[in-house]
């Protein structure tokens, strides 16, 4: 397996380099599955907080031009350890004792905006595929900035005003079921006009 130090790993996440992603999976989840089941996690639990951790990484890195200034190990290990921390932190569990099976930074603060970001953008993607498949095909393309009428003519439907009238109801049935999500009052970066945002009226 070819090797990538943090600089080429750096840029091979912001490039979305499947070699380079393939090869920090193979070298480093174990760690990450490892720390997440000495902590009360499951192996599905080390996939979430693993794939977050690396949707943060690449938000960071390009977002806000991250400099890694430490081993990439040493960073990856150290924003799951706090993905994790948050995660069972929402789940009620008592901490007495956290597990380290790694050496890590301190970068709390650091990461709150993009996990809080992450996370309801989940919600959001959760509460989309439920909804049904019209909905979810005149909201796709509306975001696309496909003309309203070209929309009713690729769906099929009777006019503009009708597709207008379509994603409103649409875009309030996904505002509504939001709402009512126990996880959405959690969700500190979160406010009542978030979903509004993503779908302009």
């Amino acid at each position: 397996m070819r090797e990538f130090n943090t600089t080429d790993i750096s840029d091979g996440i912001k490039e979305r380099n499947s070699d380079v992603l393939d090869f920090i999976y193979k070298k480093y989840f174990y760690q990450i599955k490892a720390f997440v089941k000495k902590n009360s996690g499951s192996d599905e639990d080390a996939q979430d907080v693993y794939q977050d951790a690396i949707l943060v990484i690449y938000q960071k890195l390009t977002k806000e031009n991250l400099k890694i200034d430490c081993s990439f190990n040493t960073y990856l290990y150290s924003v799951c350890r706090l993905i994790w921390l948050k995660k069972l932190e929402k789940r009620k569990k008592e901490l007495n004792f956290f597990a380290d099976s790694e050496n890590f930074i301190n970068i709390d603060g650091e990461l709150d905006y993009w996990y809080e970001l992450n996370e309801r953008y989940q919600l959001y993607q959760e509460h989309f595929k439920r909804l049904s498949f019209n909905c979810q095909k005149i909201l796709e393309l509306f975001l696309a900035k496909i003309p309203l009428k070209e929309i009713a003519r690729i769906l099929g439907l009777k006019s503009e005003l009708y597709v207008k009238k379509r994603k409103h109801i649409c875009k309030e049935k996904l505002v509504e079921n939001i709402k009512k999500d126990p996880k959405y009052n959690s969700l500190r970066v979160v406010d009542n006009q978030f979903v509004s945002e993503t779908i302009k009226s």
